[in-house]
């Protein structure tokens, strides 16, 4: 079951029982992970950083194996790494390997839009557990990933590792375009959909439906901005909580 193809085991689903569960204890081991985390200085998070993005590009490496082996060679959508969440595997690199303001890209990213991400696949994991069951490699990677996403955001807060202003914002922009030109491209070429800029998807039909021929603008402008934001609304949050309670 591990490594099967779809639609061979029933598929976990959305919305049910063992998806609350996984989120339940997906919820509980990042608690415990932050909890246990002990940071002397802000060298220490930088190599939690460079651990974790080897561990999640390996298992994106397997992923992409496992999508090419069952034949999915033809659908890039399926093993190429550009979607909004995939920005953690470049964000990891440029936080935990690089200096100066390639590093601040990537900090300022796991501290909003990929804070933002992890919270939103808690919500609702479409690509993964609607497709294969809940103990399936993909699903675990899945899960795994975007814990992840949560887990280094949620210390980088934590530990004050950056305090991201209103005007970084053009560092995620910037960023997060480059990400979008790449993924334009293998659209146009490979027939894809990465991103989902060039067609709805799922809830992302409403839109199409609604903007037309700018779709693919609106959802360039859309995820360009609102994960920021939204990152940054909790990333301050969890930060005033974190005073509050040692307050």
């Amino acid at each position: 079951m591990f490594f099967a193809k779809p639609d061979i085991y029933k598929a976990c689903g959305l919305y049910n029982l063992k998806h609350l569960i996984s989120i339940i204890v997906l919820i509980f081991l990042i608690i415990i992970g932050v909890k246990n985390t002990k940071i002397k200085k802000k060298e220490d998070i930088t190599k939690i950083i460079k651990i974790f993005t080897i561990i999640v590009w390996l298992l994106e490496i397997i992923k992409i194996i496992f999508n090419l082996f069952i034949g999915n060679i033809n659908n890039v959508n399926t093993y190429v790494p550009l979607y909004y969440c995939s920005i953690l595997l470049y964000a990891g690199i440029l936080s935990g390997f690089t200096k100066g303001k390639l590093k601040k890209i990537g900090d300022i990213f796991l501290a909003t839009g990929g804070l933002f991400a992890g919270i939103c696949f808690l919500i609702s994991p479409g690509t993964s557990l609607g497709i294969y069951p809940l103990f399936h490699f993909i699903s675990f990677q899945s899960l795994f990933y975007h814990a992840v996403m949560i887990y280094l955001g949620v210390i980088n807060i934590k530990y004050n590792y950056i305090d991201v202003k209103v005007k970084d914002f053009k560092y995620y922009a910037v960023f997060f375009a480059i990400i979008c030109v790449f993924a334009y491209i293998v659209n146009i070429n490979f027939r894809g959909n990465l991103m989902f800029i060039n067609n709805g998807f799922g809830l992302f039909t409403i839109f199409e439906k609604i903007f037309g021929q700018y779709y693919c603008l609106m959802m360039i402008i859309g995820q360009m901005t609102i994960p920021f934001f939204l990152g940054l609304l909790i990333n301050h949050s969890i930060c005033s909580f974190l005073k509050y309670m040692i307050e």
